[in-house]
């Protein structure tokens, strides 16, 4: 008898196979069971079945047409591993088993007994196979359903170990934070970083888990630490999984990002927060009624208007008490909706008169049906009024011309601007640095008394105000430090600067009379008074601009005919040739074309301290015959004193001191009614004075002065240029040896400080860093005077050139003008210098053609002591010539490396220094220095040789 199982009953079962028994069989199931059989009789045929039909189960035979039943399992698990395959065979065998197992058979069936007795269990076999697949199938969708669920990309998901260490994550939790998440598996769950810090625990994560482990669901929220970046708030749910025996078997533990929610919660009450500060802080008032007027709403900021508290507003009977009747019309509001800006009056709890705007609106509101917005427009209007007061002042203040005319109108128009009657103004005098009271009221006068004039030192309060630019309003002025005049009347006081101009002074006998507006006014008056302050003050400036601009443009057309005039001179004195033509030239060009009346030029005479004219032109009708040009600082004729003092002399009038001075007789008497007189100095050597005389005062200001002194030293410096070119081209010279005293020369002082003897002998060098100079060191260490030296501020590098026991030679560096170099901008050449540490030597070389006088004035005004040791005539012309000529075909680099090389001792023999020592102290490679040398020599030679051919015999050498 064969029972049907229920799970048959709505199954598909595939018979494959030709023989009697699976014929049979299909007849059984299909009479005993509901299921639904299909046949196949080959292996193609149950492919196709396969494919295009749900089939739950398959029962094959051992033998099929062209195959078997192993070949039909082998290629259906190709397609599937899923749907149960019962093989069945009445020949069976292990090896066959095995072969049907390792192919992946659900069932083995050996057909032992007949098909009639072996149906029920091939029934129970397949209901077996086909329950199994269903469990499988089913497991498979609750694990699918399970990574689902686990993987939600707006869940994070952790599993747990029962003892609560981390065994998995999701993708969403592992995204939370950025540690290798393989490296915290295994960890407890309330150590992990996504709640603690390093090296902590979460407590709440730990309570949460641990009542897990009693099999109790939890929950908690938890900020993320601040080490996670964009740190979330999370909404945790743990649940303890048991197992069917109730067992805990894992923790599963759900989070949810709730930080916007979080953020939006906050938000919340925050908004509600600024709300509520909001109506209670606001000046506008809102009201709410019914039809009958009667509040239903009354804002907390009632009082900023009225007066009146909420529950006080809310005892009136109705909003007519308030705001007064008929304030609106009930049929126009229907009409609009909305009414807006209503002017009308109401008085608070004080008895103050408000004029206020009303905005009424219809709404549906709880029980209210009309909104009421009021907002206090009094001291609006109080501003409007005073602001067209303003208006006018501000109109009066254009026709004003004066500073005080500005001063009695702010004072004037102050009751009708700021409703009070004491006011002053105060304008600041910077001759004096005081404030001076330029206008007061009346009642100015009658409460405070006299006004004083105060020094702008920030001791009183209107010198406080106007020094620290600082606007001072007094409730009650008696209780200011910097009150000075404690018997006042006056209480309220306002101080506020008028810019650079001075202070506006208003106030009352009333304490506490300064509202806003009051102020904003005041403010207003005084920077609408600081604006035509400043109007006046730039029209006068202008006024006085142009003035100037009319003096400047005259004095700039002078200058432009003396700067023509001293153009022409300079073209002309780089083109002259002796100081006769340079002295006559100039002279010539500042008193032609009517420049000046009279000029000229005059050398300066030491041995009888007089000026004698050398050179003049212009109208000199006997002056320089009338007076003696005596050399005086004081009361001489210009020239004089500009010999005397080396500076410019200026006189503007020269009809200014007439009594005192005669020679201003002779010269007004030639219409001379200015001078100026222009020292002639170049590189401190005195060419002599230059003086100018024009027919008109004041006919030389600083400009004209400055220019024509820089004509003076242009004058020198081209004087000087002669004399050097003289002095080049001069054969014969004089040979001067003086004989100083003076520390401040720096070979004395070296030579006093190194207890030794020093010597130059030529080869300074100048550069940007300063003048470079040879010294020979003859009985000393060169290494004491090389200490020595580094301890003077005129000497800024020391170089150890040569030594040879009891002397050597030294190159320094001198960072102050050295004398060589001022000689021979005079055309002198500074031949030696010997010092040692009691005296010093010095010997120089004069051209004929240079005053030896004035050169001797040069050496007395640099040294403080001098005397004139001896003075011979020599003859150098073939040796001069030779040297000028062999110098200016060398470089500075290679007249450098020569001096440097010969007072090394290189050329000696034997030779005290190598080339590669010299080289060093030069700082070059010994390749260039050998360069260097050898074009000197070359170049030594070929003066000697070539140039000078025609005086040096030749020499023929024969084989």
């Amino acid at each position: 008898m064969v029972i049907s199982p229920s799970v048959l009953d709505s199954s598909t079962v595939l018979l494959v196979g030709a023989n009697d028994w699976l014929t049979r069989f299909a007849t059984t199931l299909e009479g005993g069971t509901d299921a639904t059989v299909h046949t196949a009789k080959t292996q193609a045929e149950a492919n196709d079945i396969v494919r295009k039909r749900t089939t739950d189960c398959l029962i094959s035979g051992d033998t099929l047409e062209g195959t078997t039943g192993l070949e039909l399992l082998k290629e259906i698990r190709t397609e599937t591993t899923t749907l149960p395959f019962i093989l069945c065979t009445a020949a069976g065998s292990e090896a066959i088993a095995s072969e049907a197992i390792e192919a992946g058979v659900t069932d083995y069936i050996a057909l032992t007994a007949p098909a009639d007795q072996m149906a029920d269990e091939v029934i129970e076999r397949t209901e077996r196979a086909i329950r199994s697949a269903q469990r499988s199938a089913t497991q498979r969708e609750r694990a699918r359903q399970f990574e689902a669920i686990f993987n939600d990309s707006r869940t994070a998901t952790w599993v747990l170990d029962p003892d609560g260490s981390l065994a998995r994550v999701n993708e969403t939790a592992r995204e939370m934070i950025d540690e290798d998440i393989d490296t915290i598996v295994g960890e407890p769950f309330w150590t992990l970083p996504w709640w603690a810090e390093a090296d902590a625990i979460n407590p709440d994560i730990q309570q949460v888990v641990e009542n897990a482990f009693g099999g109790t669901f939890g929950n908690a929220v938890v900020q993320q630490p601040s080490h996670v970046e964009d740190p979330r708030v999370i909404d945790l749910s743990v649940r303890p999984v048991e197992s069917e025996r109730g067992g805990l078997v894992s923790i599963l533990v759900e989070g949810v990002d709730i930080t916007e929610r979080v953020h939006l919660e906050r938000d919340l009450r925050q908004s509600e927060e600024l709300h509520r500060v909001t109506l209670n802080n606001m000046t506008d008032t809102i009201l709410i009624t019914n039809e009958e007027g009667e509040y239903t709403y009354v804002c907390p900021n009632v009082h900023f208007i009225f007066g009146y508290t909420a529950d006080e507003i809310h005892e009136q009977e109705s909003i007519d008490e308030l705001l007064g009747e008929d304030l609106f019309d009930r049929e126009e509001l229907a009409a609009e909706g909305v009414l807006k800006n209503i002017e009308t009056t109401a008085t608070d709890k004080a008895g103050r008169e408000h004029t206020l705007l009303i905005n009424v609106r219809e709404v549906s509101i709880q029980d209210g049906t009309l909104l009421f917005s009021c907002r206090d427009i009094t001291k609006r209007k109080q501003r409007e009024e005073a602001l067209a007061t303003l208006q006018e002042t501000a109109r009066d203040f254009l026709y004003a011309e004066t500073h005080q005319e500005i001063a009695q109108h702010v004072v004037d128009d102050t009751p009708g601007v700021l409703n009070l009657d004491v006011s002053a103004v105060y304008l600041f005098d910077p001759n004096d640095n005081e404030l001076r009271p330029a206008a007061h009221s009346a009642s100015m006068k009658e409460l405070n008394g006299p006004l004083p004039t105060v020094h702008a030192d920030r001791e009183t309060l209107p010198s406080y105000s106007f020094v620290e630019d600082e606007d001072l309003f007094f409730d009650d002025v008696h209780e200011a430090d910097r009150l000075e005049n404690r018997a006042t009347d006056l209480r309220s006081v306002a101080y506020i600067p008028l810019g650079n101009h001075g202070v506006f002074i208003a106030g009352s006998d009333q304490v506490g009379v300064f509202d806003d507006v009051t102020r904003e006014l005041a403010d207003l008056l005084a920077a609408t008074a600081e604006a035509a302050l400043d109007r006046v003050t730039r029209e006068s400036q202008l006024r006085e601009q142009d003035r100037t601009l009319q003096q400047q443009n005259e004095q700039l057309t002078a200058l432009n005919r003396i700067n023509e005039t001293i153009r022409e001179i300079d073209q002309a004195i780089v083109q002259a040739e002796t100081q006769e033509e340079i002295d006559h030239t100039v002279c010539e060009l500042l008193t032609g074309e009517d420049r000046f009346r009279f000029a000229w030029i005059g050398t300066i005479d030491r041995t009888t301290d007089t000026v004698e004219p050398r050179a003049w032109a212009g109208n000199e009708n006997g002056y320089l015959d009338s007076q003696s040009f005596a050399i005086s600082a004081s009361g001489p004729e210009p020239a004089g004193e500009t010999a005397a003092t080396g500076d410019v002399t200026m006189v503007t009038n020269v009809a200014a001191g007439l009594r005192n001075d005669p020679w201003r007789k002779a010269a007004l008497a030639r219409d001379y009614l200015s001078i100026l007189s222009i020292p002639l100095v170049y590189n401190d050597l005195t060419h002599g004075v230059l003086t100018v005389y024009a027919p008109t005062q004041d006919a030389f200001d600083d400009t004209t002065k400055a220019v024509l002194a820089e004509l003076g030293e242009t004058i020198a410096s081209a004087l000087s240029a002669i004399e050097r070119k003289n002095a080049l081209l001069t054969t014969s010279m004089t040979r001067v040896e003086f004989d100083i005293d003076d520390p401040a020369f720096i070979l004395s002082r070296l030579a006093q400080d190194a207890g030794c003897t020093l010597s130059y002998q030529g080869g300074v060098q100048q550069s940007t860093e300063g003048s470079y100079v040879f010294v020979t060191v003859d009985d000393g260490a060169v290494t004491d005077v090389a200490d020595a030296a580094s301890q003077l501020v005129g000497i800024d590098e020391i170089q150890q050139i040569s030594a040879d026991g009891e002397g050597g030679v030294l190159r320094l560096r001198l960072t102050q003008p050295f004398l060589a170099l001022e000689l021979a901008d005079h055309g002198a050449v500074f031949r030696e210098a010997t010092a040692d540490p009691t005296s010093t030597t010095l010997v120089i070389d004069i051209p004929d053609s240079i005053d030896v006088r004035t050169i001797t004035q040069l050496v007395r005004d640099t040294f403080s002591t001098v005397k004139l040791r001896s003075k011979q005539t020599l003859d150098q012309s073939m040796e001069r010539d030779l040297y000028s000529k062999f110098l200016e075909k060398l470089t500075s680099r290679q007249l450098e490396a020569i001096q440097t090389a010969y007072y090394s001792g290189f050329f000696e023999s034997p030779r005290e220094s190598t080339g590669e020592d010299v080289a060093e102290t030069l700082g070059i490679s010994p390749p260039a220095f050998y360069r260097h040398s050898r074009t000197v020599q070359r170049k030594l030679f070929e003066t000697l040789f070539e140039e000078n051919s025609v005086s040096i015999p030749r020499v023929r050498f024969n084989n």
